[in-house]
This record gives structure tokens, C-alpha cells and sequence, in this order.
């Protein structure tokens, strides 16, 4: 009975995620749609939703990320639920899945790669360049956001989503920076138009 009440909340939140017509508002075709609910670390039992500060990302709260193609690249949109209230969190896509650790989740990615890491250079650390997706939740601590951009994700270079702190700075020396992570989703991104 509980499993079945589960997915039946998971099939409600993923349908709330990806529009009635199955493309983005600017057309389109899912091809990634990953659902998952925020889990505390284990090395035993391992999640794909894992919270590193259960204050912040409460074991309650879910997510949904979900990656479309459109005829000049590609939209991520980002959906959750159960955060906390009236509060304004970093997003960014990162390039490893996620792990026991905060960091384990690698960079953010970049579609051009900055020759200097960690990356706080404005010229690469920026919403064009990577997947930034900030959000301010609603009196329920849910909220809905996306990013599109007109090019893919490398092979195997894209792998997770990474909520951080605080909203993303853009400022030469800190550009990128948006506090600790606070939990992460591995997510199998989709590299190329197929």
C-alpha cells in the first residue's frame, strides 16, 4: 500500500514537471526525466537524491529534473517539492554523480571549459556557458525552473544536479560560487539530439 501511494506521488510530480503537450513551453521532446526523493547519505543504502544538511534539503522533499530537445539544443528544468518556504537556493548542473561526500558531485559543467579550475572567471562561469538553475520557493517550499541553452552536453560530462546555498554569484573572483552544497540528484543526461 505505502509503495503504491509512493509512486502514485512520484507519477504526480513527474507529470507536474513535463507539460500536458510532452514538450517544453517552446516546443520539444523529453528525452531524460529523473524523479527521485532526498535521502541522508549511506554508503550502505546509496540514493540517487541524496541531502547533505537535512535542515535545508529535508529527507521529505523530492525532485524532479528532466532534459529536453528542441530544434537549436536543449532545456533542463528543475522541479521541487518540500524545501524550505520563501527561500532562495543556487542550482547548477555538475559533471560527476552523486556521492557520500559534497564534492563528489565535481565542477560545475561547462560547455566551454574554462582552462583555470576552480572556475570563477565570469567568461565561463556564467548562465550561457553552464546550467544555472536557481530557484525561490513558494510558501510550500516548492518551485519550478529552467534553463535552455543552444548547444548538448558532452558524453559521460554531465551528471548530476548540485542545490547549493545561496543564489549563484556572477562577479569576477566569485562568479559560479553559490555556498555549500546542500544535496544533489544524479541524473543520466542525454549528449546528444538523438
Amino acid at each position: 500500500m505505502a509503495a503504491g501511494i509512493l509512486v502514485g506521488a512520484a507519477a504526480l510530480l513527474v507529470a507536474a514537471a513535463v507539460p500536458a503537450h510532452g514538450g517544453t513551453p517552446g516546443g520539444g521532446d523529453l528525452v531524460v526525466g529523473k524523479e527521485s526523493r532526498f535521502a541522508p547519505v549511506s554508503k550502505f543504502a546509496p540514493s540517487e537524491a541524496v541531502t547533505y544538511d537535512t535542515k535545508k534539503v529535508p529527507v521529505t522533499a523530492r525532485i524532479v529534473v528532466a532534459q529536453w530537445r528542441n530544434d537549436h539544443g536543449m532545456t533542463i528544468r528543475l522541479k521541487v517539492k518540500g524545501l524550505q518556504p520563501h527561500r532562495t537556493y543556487g542550482s547548477h548542473v555538475h559533471t560527476k554523480p552523486c556521492g557520500t561526500k559534497p564534492d563528489d558531485s565535481g565542477p560545475h559543467y561547462q560547455n566551454r571549459v574554462d582552462p583555470k579550475q576552480p572556475s570563477v572567471d565570469p567568461k565561463y562561469a556564467n548562465p550561457h556557458n553552464e546550467v544555472w538553475l536557481d530557484f525561490t520557493t513558494d510558501a510550500d517550499g516548492d518551485a519550478s525552473v529552467s534553463s535552455k541553452h543552444h548547444w548538448w552536453f558532452r558524453a559521460g560530462e554531465a551528471r548530476s544536479v548540485v542545490i547549493h546555498d545561496h543564489k549563484t554569484h556572477t562577479g569576477a573572483g566569485h562568479a559560479g560560487m553559490a555556498g555549500d552544497r546542500l544535496g544533489c540528484l544524479t541524473v543520466p543526461f542525454k549528449h546528444a539530439a538523438r
